[in-house]
Formats: C-alpha cells, sequence, structure tokens
C-alpha cells in the first residue's frame, strides 16, 4: 500500500469503466487524483467516492483550451501533475465503404490527439518540479493487429504505441517514463457499445459477441476494470522506475509479444 504516496495524477475519462478503477486504485495507493472527464456528474460521484484525495476536473481531450484549463486548476490546487493517464478513448466501427471524414477525425482527435495535446499541456509544469514523472496512454490489443470493421479505431490504437515509443526517448533525458497500456475485453459500460455494432455487422442477437469474446480468452473470461487499473498503479510506482518506451499487454493471453 501507499505505492503512490504523495504522488499527483491526472486521468482523463477517469469518470467511469477503467478510468474509475484507476482514480480508486491509485486514491487507494496515496496518490491524489484529478477526475478529469467531459462527464462531469459521473466525475463527481467517482470523487465523491475517493474522499478528499479527489477532484473533479471537466476536461474534453479534443479542445486544447479546455485541456490547458483543466491542467491549470489541477496544477493551481496541488502544486503540479507527477503522473498522467491518457486514458479517454472512443469506438465505432463500420464497413471500409461507410467510413465517414467526421467518424474517422473523431476517433482521431480523441484517441491520438488526445494523448499528445494532454501530455503537452502537462509537460511544462511536470518539468519544472524537477522530479521526472510517469506518462501512461492506453493503446488496445486492437492496435496490436487489424480488425474486420474496425479499420479507424485499429489504426488509431496502433499509433499510440508508436507515439508512446517516441514520447519515451524524447522525455527519458527528464527522467519522465512513458508507457502503454494495451488491455483486452473488458467488461466496462463501453462495451454494450462495442457488442450492438458487433450484432449489427456480424449479424449476431445481443449479448453473442461479448460472450464470445469472453469464452475465447486464454484465461477464459473478459478482464475486470480493476485488472487494468492494477498494472496502472504498478507502471507509475517506483517499482517501474526502469521502465520506459513499453506496451503492456493486459489481455489474459490474447496476445503475445
Amino acid at each position: 500500500m501507499n505505492r503512490l504516496e504523495g504522488k499527483i495524477a491526472l486521468i482523463t475519462g477517469g469518470a467511469r469503466g477503467i478510468g474509475r478503477a484507476i482514480c480508486e486504485a491509485y486514491a487507494a495507493e496515496g496518490a491524489k487524483v484529478a477526475v478529469a472527464d467531459r462527464l462531469t456528474d459521473e466525475a463527481e460521484e467517482t470523487v465523491a467516492a475517493l474522499g478528499a484525495s479527489g477532484m473533479a476536473v471537466e476536461l474534453d481531450v479534443t479542445d486544447l483550451g479546455s485541456i490547458a484549463a483543466g491542467v491549470a486548476l489541477v496544477e493551481d490546487a496541488w502544486g503540479g501533475i507527477d503522473v498522467l493517464i491518457n486514458n479517454a478513448g472512443i469506438f465505432n466501427m463500420c464497413a471500409i465503404e461507410e467510413i465517414t471524414p467526421e467518424d474517422y477525425r473523431r476517433q482521431y482527435d480523441v484517441n491520438v490527439a488526445g494523448t499528445i495535446f494532454t501530455t503537452q499541456a502537462v509537460l511544462p509544469g511536470m518539468k519544472k518540479r524537477g522530479k521526472g514523472g510517469a506518462i501512461i496512454n492506453f493503446s488496445s490489443q486492437a492496435g496490436r493487429r487489424g480488425e474486420a470493421y474496425v479499420l479507424v479505431y485499429c489504426s488509431s490504437k496502433a499509433a499510440v504505441i508508436s507515439i508512446t515509443q517516441s514520447m519515451a526517448l524524447e522525455l527519458a533525458k527528464d527522467n519522465i517514463r512513458v508507457n502503454a497500456i494495451a488491455p483486452g475485453v473488458i467488461d466496462t459500460p463501453m462495451w454494450d457499445h462495442v457488442d450492438s455494432l458487433f450484432a449489427k455487422y456480424e449479424n449476431k442477437p445481443l449479448g453473442q459477441k461479448k460472450r464470445e469474446v469472453g469464452v475465447a480468452v486464454p484465461l477464459g473470461h473478459m478482464g475486470l476494470p480493476e485488472e487494468i487499473a492494477d498494472p496502472c498503479v504498478f507502471l507509475a510506482s517506483d517499482e517501474a522506475r526502469y521502465i520506459t518506451a513499453q506496451t503492456l499487454n493486459v489481455d489474459g493471453g490474447n496476445w503475445m509479444s
């Protein structure tokens, strides 16, 4: 316990699902946690569960002004940011012939640009503190391979792996470590949306795809949000002080690398 004692963390998409699980795990390990999300009511609910160690921050990763304001709020209140979790992400799927510029831009704006520009906003203060830092980006097993009907999402998550490597090499001199997590199929509210899309494009009854992907995992079941939060704690802690530029698969054995 208390592996993150004294650290200040900003977690995008922190209001629910994997993000909320990370917020709860970080608070339990002694960190102060900024729950950054567009879903302000749900962010406040998460903060209520964290107690005095939490702060709700309204933040839209597609809006540079919103990012800057959110980062400034945390820095003014707590003196800086030691850990950034770029967790905010969206998913959509469609046939190649149906991809629109709007959908392409939206997924890349959140999944790729959101990661880059939130990191950009945090870096000046993180460097100024002179204590190093940890940045954890969220890819996906979808970033390790292509998948039918998921061209845009898969490519955006592959980009996150590359971004992580480039960031890590550039920031190593500042003792800022950058790693990524590639979750497999995780049982969150987002999967209801994913399942409904697969039902449409693979002509399956609702719920069937979710059952299939769980059974197909070598460990035999979908993951839980806290099973992503635990390695997220590790990567931000001093136990991972010699780990950077890596993407950790947390997927029950779905992908081996």
